[in-house]
């Protein structure tokens, strides 16, 4: 059984920072594309940014400039460091990732989500 594990979020002013860590585990055989996904209140869920199991990455555009993803697959870790943070970034943060089981196939896995709060 694999799980994903979420940390980091929390209260920030405006043009603060915050780094927010997903952490896999379990059966692992490997894991491919690697993203993270925020909801505001009333809205859907949305890509923020997303980084290949080769290192490519893929921003939304609200967050190009401020966010940087990134990976350390030796632990299985994905970062998302948020830096210049905007009232609007405010929601709750889930990871995504494709994870390969081996003989067992390939799925798709969510972590339980962080709620990340930018006070005005």
């Amino acid at each position: 059984q694999v799980q994903l594990v979420e940390s980091g979020g929390g209260l920030v002013q405006a043009g603060g920072s915050l780094r927010l860590s997903c952490a896999a585990s379990g059966s692992i055989y490997r894991i491919n594309d690697m993203g993270w996904y925020r909801q505001a209140p009333g809205n859907q869920r949305d890509l923020v940014a997303r980084i290949t199991s080769t290192g490519s990455t893929d921003y939304a555009d609200s967050v190009k400039g401020r966010f940087t993803i990134s990976r350390d697959n030796a632990k299985n870790t994905m970062y998302l460091q948020m830096d210049s943070l905007k009232p609007e970034d405010t929601a709750v943060y889930y990871c995504n990732n494709a994870i390969d089981l081996g003989m067992s196939g390939r799925y798709d896995y969510w972590g339980q989500g962080t709620q990340v709060t930018v006070s005005s």
